[in-house]
């Protein structure tokens, strides 16, 4: 049996899998738009939890644990590389000399708490995407769109299927060069790279030469595709305009007052209780009872 991408689109009868694609867009765009674009640290985290608890509620638990992984990976090599590159900052934890290229390195408390709020950022964000990949059939967004933006809606359905096989095809890959025993010579990250690339262009001229055959490349008129409501549309619609509301709200007026340079400063307010309450509650929206 193959084994799938952690990420890859698993049919359930979830509720973020099951509702309608104009209420989950806007559910898991306000987690998005919060991730991507907020400096509050505790508004990024409160995303970050609500974004998982969605996941979990809808099944996708292996999708969550895996952006968690590689979203803390990131993070921390966003924290480690700041904190070398950047050496602005009153606060100097260590000073260690002067370094090929980079010059003089002085480690501050503020170059490190930029870095993890980028690194926050990159983790909610990570998390979002795996949700998403994961509880949204990408079927559904081709038939969506296919009469509105027909090329795009196809790249677009292209790469969430293609994204989650290609991180299949190195978790094979790397398995396979583990059972050739000690004795064989170790598998570069270069190699590894060269023949990812190798087997993702094979496959994107296969599926090219697929599509051609079934005729997308030819003109003629759009099928209209009747979208399928669903008993969960209510509360991605109410869940997801308060949260957008939420979240434009923190943004455009700011939660948290987070500086980091010269000095760390945060301005603690209720408005980033109200955020962070409302982030981490709306997560909820995904569970029902029975599940």
């Amino acid at each position: 049996m193959k084994k799938l991408s952690p990420i890859a689109y698993v049919p359930r009868r979830g509720t973020v899998q099951t509702a309608s694609l104009g209420p989950v867009p806007l559910y898991l765009g306000a987690y998005l738009l919060a991730c991507f674009l907020s400096s509050d640290p505790l508004v990024l985290i409160a995303a970050t939890v609500g974004a998982s608890l969605a996941g979990y509620g809808c099944g996708a638990a292996r999708a969550v644990n895996f952006s968690l992984k590689l979203g803390a990976f990131l993070a921390l090599t966003m924290i480690v590389v700041n904190a070398l590159v950047t050496s602005r900052g009153a606060t100097v934890l260590a000073r260690l000399g002067d370094w090929p290229i980079l010059g003089r390195v002085d480690v501050t408390a503020e170059a490190i708490a930029a870095g993890g709020v980028i690194g926050l950022r990159a983790l909610g964000t990570m998390v979002v995407i795996g949700v998403w990949s994961a509880c949204v059939d990408p079927d559904r967004i081709l038939k969506a769109v296919h009469g509105v933006a027909r090329r795009s809606a196809l790249t677009a359905t292209l790469i969430s299927r293609l994204v989650p096989l290609a991180a299949t095809d190195y978790a094979r890959l790397g398995e396979a060069a583990t059972l050739r025993g000690p004795g064989a010579n170790p598998v570069g990250r270069g190699a590894m790279a060269h023949r990812l690339l190798a087997g993702s262009l094979d496959r994107a001229v296969d599926v090219a030469a697929t599509l051609e055959l079934r005729g997308y490349g030819m003109g003629g008129g759009s099928a209209r595709f009747k979208p399928e409501p669903s008993r969960f549309d209510r509360r991605f619609w109410a869940a997801g305009i308060a949260l957008m509301a939420v979240a434009l709200s923190e943004l455009v007026l700011g939660a948290g007052r987070f500086d980091t340079y010269p000095e760390l400063q945060y301005s603690f307010g209720p408005d980033a209780v109200i955020a962070s309450v409302a982030f981490v509650a709306g997560g909820f929206v995904t569970w029902r009872r029975g599940r």
